[in-house]
């Protein structure tokens, strides 16, 4: 209200504002109120807190149980914890055995790099009980410290029952003492240099080390001059190596990369580098010592040429040819792996082509058997129906006869003799028409040939000529398979025959058909009256499959044999071959059963 209000209301003065024109002021009948709900909540606090104390005193007799649960449920979490974890990353339990045993690491994948999100490349490793340390070397920024600490938290993850990112058929060691030196340590404080630091480190490892220890050394024999600090290097792994310790070391001293063939247990090892783009690929390779590479890097990070020739007419001969010798390999081993790829690729392919045949072998065996049924049912059928046809012959043959002799008259005699003369002639032409497939058309002149003649196509198939067509096709016989092939590309083999001769005949030979045309430079009647021709003779040579090079050009060939295949009833599937047997310029067809 405002201070000069002569009818300001009774109250308490809590305040005024920054002018002094207006105070703040409590109502006397607020006050009251306000005590009355101060004294509500006072009460309200007072009734809860004793609802809480008989519910407590309830509940305290369970007080052991309620505790259990909440140390089970912890413990259930933990396990869905790490459940949920190796399920994310794929993880699998490797098997376990007490230090030493055989380290074996299947697609290995460094946790943290995982957490990142990154393309983690998997690594193998295995490490019989006579290998006792891993001397593994290369460029720098290869990956050569994340492979050590990798090895160590997949240990250290199984030792605390968590699932390393490993994958199946992986077994780890249970090792009783960790101990590394990785990284720098020098302490102005301590007066320790880098080398100095390094070396009471490793004083520390060999003073500990037996065989369940698991050594991990960055570096080592680095900080001081390379030919003691290799000698010091060589000398502790050795050691390590006779103890029976885990050692798992990375150096870039040439003299170190030759320790494997001098010290028993000691293997090299390596990680993959592209000399071309000079960027690690992060494949590591057990038994190969790796290339430092450090001119190379340096000539990319553009250091001034004439300090690098320089510099490589610095580098030792013994050096310059180990590091010849390691390209060396490194060039051989990438080309044995392709050699592998390659090799795998076409035992794949041979597989595939494998599994092909022998289900075409199926499908022609079961061909072959549903013929010899449709042959034995024919055969029983013709036996039947000849049967049939002779009794009913007979029959009437008996009747005729009957007739005849109980004629009394000639004219009754000459009528029994007609009906059995006609009766024989029909079962004559009936026993005639049984035996051949087709009835001979009349003879057409001008063309050399007549219907019903005995002729041969140029795919070596013999036929019997059923009809001359105008446009200059003809459609022949083979068997029980007709066919329209080029009236021109027939010749005469016989005289004119009732039926067709048959495609084989033990006095014949079989007709060799191609399992392969080529059309290229045909027109596209050609192509089709050719196309025709091979179709029946590969059927007729029971071939499974034809092969049909007519090219791409402009299309007319390739067009014209797609229409003449793909109206073929006996075609089972039809399609162009794969790229690197002629692509689109190939058409196979597979015919069916």
């Amino acid at each position: 209200v405002r201070r000069d209000l002569r009818s300001r209301p009774e109250g308490i003065v809590h305040d005024e504002s920054a002018s002094a024109g207006t105070l703040f002021i409590e109502p006397s009948a607020a006050v009251e109120l306000g005590n009355a709900f101060r004294e509500a909540q006072v009460a309200e606090e007072r009734e809860t807190l004793a609802v809480l104390r008989e519910l407590t005193n309830l509940l305290r007799p369970t007080r052991p149980d309620l505790l259990a649960a909440f140390e089970m449920c912890i413990a259930v979490d933990d396990l869905v914890a790490r459940a949920r974890w190796a399920a994310e990353l794929d993880a699998h339990a490797p098997d376990v055995a007490p230090a030493p045993a055989e380290l074996r690491i299947v697609g290995g994948r460094h946790p943290l790099l995982l957490a990142q999100g990154q393309a983690v490349v998997p690594f193998d490793l295995q490490m019989s009980t006579d290998e006792r340390t891993l001397l593994v070397s290369g460029p720098n920024t290869g990956g050569k410290t994340v492979l050590l600490k990798a090895v160590a938290l997949f240990s250290a993850l199984a030792q605390s029952g968590i699932i390393p990112p490993v994958a199946e058929q992986s077994a780890l060691p249970v090792f009783g003492r960790f101990a590394a030196d990785i990284g720098d340590r020098q302490s102005i404080a301590a007066s320790l240099s880098t080398f100095s630091a390094h070396v009471r480190a490793l004083g520390a490892i060999l003073h500990d080390a037996d065989s369940s220890a698991l050594v991990l050394l960055d570096e080592i024999g680095s900080g001081t001059d390379p030919a003691e600090g290799a000698a010091l290097a060589a000398a502790s792994i050795a050691q390590l190596t006779r103890r029976g310790a885990l050692t798992l070391a990375t150096t870039h001293l040439g003299q170190l990369k030759t320790l494997a063939q001098e010290e028993p247990g000691v293997v090299n090892a390596s990680l993959q580098f592209d000399a071309a783009t000079l960027t690690p690929t992060y494949h590591f390779q057990k038994g190969i010592p790796g290339r430092s590479y450090g001119l190379a890097i340096a000539r990319r990070l553009g250091l001034p040429p004439d300090v690098l020739a320089s510099a490589e007419e610095r580098v030792p001969n013994a050096e310059r040819s180990f590091d010849a010798l390691l390209a060396s390999v490194e060039e051989r081993q990438r080309a044995v792996q392709r050699r592998e790829t390659e090799l795998a690729e076409r035992e794949q392919r041979a597989a595939e082509l494998s599994e092909r045949l022998l289900a075409r072998e199926e499908r022609d065996t079961a061909r072959a058997t549903e013929l010899d049924r449709r042959e034995r049912d024919a055969e029983r059928r013709a036996r039947r129906d000849a049967r049939e046809h002779l009794l009913a012959a007979r029959r009437t043959i008996e009747e005729a006869l009957a007739a005849a002799r109980g004629a009394v008259d000639e004219e009754r005699a000459r009528d029994a003799r007609r009906v059995l003369e006609d009766e024989i002639q029909a079962q004559g032409a009936r026993l005639q028409d049984d035996e051949a497939p087709f009835v001979p058309f009349a003879a057409a002149g001008g063309s050399g040939l007549s219907l019903g003649d005995s002729v041969q196509t140029t795919a070596g198939v013999r036929a019997k000529l059923l009809e001359l067509r105008g446009d200059g096709k003809a459609v022949v016989a083979a068997g029980a398979m007709r066919m329209v092939v080029p009236a021109e590309s027939l010749t005469r083999v016989a005289g004119r025959q009732l039926r067709a001769e048959p495609v084989r005949s033990p006095d014949v030979p079989a007709v060799s058909a191609p399992m392969e045309i080529d059309l290229r430079g045909m027109t596209g009647d050609e192509a089709e009256a050719a196309t025709l021709a091979a179709l029946d003779a590969a059927i007729l040579a029971e071939h499974p499959m034809l092969r049909i090079i007519h090219g791409m050009g402009t299309g007319v060939v390739r067009e014209r044999v797609r229409r003449t295949v793909k109206r073929d009833r006996r075609i089972r599937s039809a399609g162009y071959a794969p790229r690197n047997e002629g692509g689109s310029g190939v058409t196979i067809v597979e015919f069916g059963d």
